[in-house]
């Protein structure tokens, strides 16, 4: 994403683009109800117009915005082996497993709190926030459906556990990508993030457990004929979630993520002709259109039908626009341009760390990608903080409690967009309960700042 700017521009003229843009964006969002695809492209012809009128050529539009389409090939990538994934797993019984393994555990009270602290448990022991939305995230926003409990909090309590794993994971992507950035220790790096991530772990336990229902809210009538639906579907049997576990040792093992998803759609793919044999042609619609459940039981059949490539197809198309709009900031100047103004503002560590937090935030709303998010902050302020004599291991954790966490906040942004349309919640829904995320880069703004 990093590019020569076409143009040079005033502090205030790039925040009050920036700012029209995102207008722009929310307005059509909120009063139109139209997809985010229609937002950003809106957003899009606006900066190109401005690009336009200060005599920007449109053939170095153009190229900013294949420069920065160009840097979500690796996402795409991602993206259609994680739709072959959910096929699969559906397929061979493993999310309808996890699924009735929720039914069982899901009589008592406290049903967000367990769901986030289980996706906590997984996202740490895979490393991948979008993996276990796509596993776990699909299975308990299936049971909160079939039980009539909040969606909206169910997905806040997923996103939060899912991201808190992709944050203190010493094998998460981001987390080692945010280490080396600022030249740290993973692991040192991982202890100097605890001072913010404990107290937000803390405060989602008890948010989560006063939102959790009652047992007496549970319909148990209705959780028993679910279950008995989905043991008829010969999906369930305890050794299903054998691929599950593959995932868990291949991530501990630093497998990447492509041929780790690779690998496990395939022991996933001959578990289930294990349990059902289908013709190739079958299998081949399997993986492009997703699995479809055959049961009389309309809610299982419905929550058991999903996955395949074709489902990532929206996600993809959003990606390729949003990270456009980010290489059009870009190359017209407009970010850097910000964080120049910002830099000239940060005379203490707090404000420092405020600055850096700030930029992490404008990042992931602009260009919406938190891997980008991450390397640009650490990039961008690391040499500021060294000659000032700022911590580097606080710019670390801030990049993390406000680049990490923060991307699927955004609903333009590739995590946003991803859970969306993994979990049918819409960010907007799911942001107020997303509480893990909502609280680090308010606790890493307000921790005491250390020279």
């Amino acid at each position: 994403m990093q590019q020569q700017a076409l143009q040079k521009i005033s502090s205030l003229e790039a925040f009050t683009v920036f700012l029209s843009t995102i207008v722009i964006i929310l307005s059509t969002l909120i009063f139109t109800e139209a997809a985010p695809h229609v937002g950003l492209l809106f957003a899009m012809i606006a900066l190109v117009l401005y690009g336009v009128l200060k005599k920007c050529s449109i053939d170095d539009l153009q190229q900013v915005m294949i420069n920065g389409a160009t840097s979500s090939l690796p996402a795409m990538y991602l993206f259609f082996l994680i739709g072959v994934l959910v096929a699969t797993f559906m397929y061979g019984g493993v999310i309808p497993t996890l699924i009735y393994a929720g039914f069982t555990i899901v009589s008592g009270s406290f049903y967000f709190t367990i769901v986030f602290i289980i996706c906590a448990i997984v996202g740490v022991a895979i490393g991948s926030s979008l993996t276990t939305v796509a596993t776990l995230g699909i299975a308990f926003i299936a049971i909160a459906s079939s039980l009539d409990l909040s969606l909206a909090i169910t997905a806040g309590a997923i996103v939060s556990g899912a991201f808190f794993g992709d944050k203190m994971s010493p094998i998460s992507d981001t987390t080692i990508l945010a280490a080396s950035t600022v030249d740290q220790d993973l692991f040192t790096h991982i202890k100097t993030m605890m001072a913010t991530t404990i107290p937000a772990f803390v405060i989602s336990v008890v948010v989560f457990s006063l939102l959790s229902p009652k047992e007496a809210a549970i319909p148990q009538e209705q959780l028993t004929v679910m279950k008995e639906a989905l043991l008829a579907t010969n999906l369930v049997q305890w050794w299903a979630v054998l691929p599950l576990a593959v995932l868990v040792v291949l991530a501990l093992l630093k497998v990447k993520a492509l041929p780790t998803l690779a690998i496990v759609s395939i022991v996933a793919a001959v578990q289930g002709f294990v349990l059902s044999p289908i013709t190739a042609v079958q299998f081949s619609e399997l993986l492009l259109k997703g699995y479809v459940a055959t049961t009389d039981n309309e809610a299982v059949a419905s929550m058991l039908s999903r996955g395949g490539m074709e489902s990532m197809f929206f996600t993809m198309t959003l990606i390729v626009l949003a990270l456009s709009f980010g290489g059009l900031l870009f190359g017209l100047n407009i970010v850097q341009t910000m964080f120049e103004q910002l830099k000239r503002w940060m005379t203490t560590a707090r404000k420092a760390t405020f600055g850096a937090a700030t930029s992490a935030v404008v990042l992931n709303s602009t260009i919406g990608e938190q891997y980008l998010a991450i390397l640009l902050t650490g990039t961008s302020f690391k040499s500021f903080f060294e000659e000032n004599g700022y911590s580097k291991r606080q710019l670390g954790r801030v990049m993390e409690d406000a680049g990490t966490v923060v991307n699927p906040l955004v609903p333009w942004s590739v995590c946003g967009i991803f859970i969306t349309n993994m979990l049918g919640v819409s960010t907007y829904d799911y942001f107020i309960f997303a509480i893990f995320c909502l609280a680090c880069p308010i606790i890493t703004v307000l921790a005491i700042a250390k020279k």
